[in-house]
């Protein structure tokens, strides 16, 4: 199962905080919104999102069709597939894709412990436009 580019979604208290604390580790500003209360940083190969009241918990997130630089891959494992393998093998899934539609969907789950994770496509399922 191929779930794409993965980066941690944290909540955090303090957007500008967390921000100047993870530029000085380094990290860039990518992507986001500052005024939507959210950002994408990175760090090489490392990516964080960093959410101002928009979850309760830190969050593990995958991109299916997305490389580390949210590159379109030209094959991938649509979202709505990586539903219906997780289901088969009888995981309980938070959130669910429309399997009637195409394009840009995501899926929840938790972990064992509670952890949340979010699996979110962007991109048109292969094959299609």
């Amino acid at each position: 199962m191929q779930l794409g580019n993965f980066s941690v979604s944290l909540a955090v208290k303090d957007l500008a905080v967390s921000r100047e604390f993870y530029e000085k580790l380094g990290f860039e500003v990518v992507g986001g919104d500052a005024k939507q209360n959210w950002l994408v940083l990175s760090n090489g190969n490392s990516r964080i999102g960093i959410f101002q009241g928009m979850f309760d918990k830190n969050m593990l997130t995958y991109n299916p069709g997305w490389d580390s630089e949210k590159n379109t891959l030209p094959d991938f494992d649509d979202v709505r597939e990586i539903q219906k393998r997780l289901k088969a093998q009888g995981i309980t899934l938070t959130a669910e894709a429309d399997e009637t539609t195409t394009g840009p969907a995501y899926i929840m789950l938790n972990d064992p412990d509670g952890n949340p994770i979010l699996i979110d496509q962007h991109v048109p399922a292969p094959g299609t436009k």
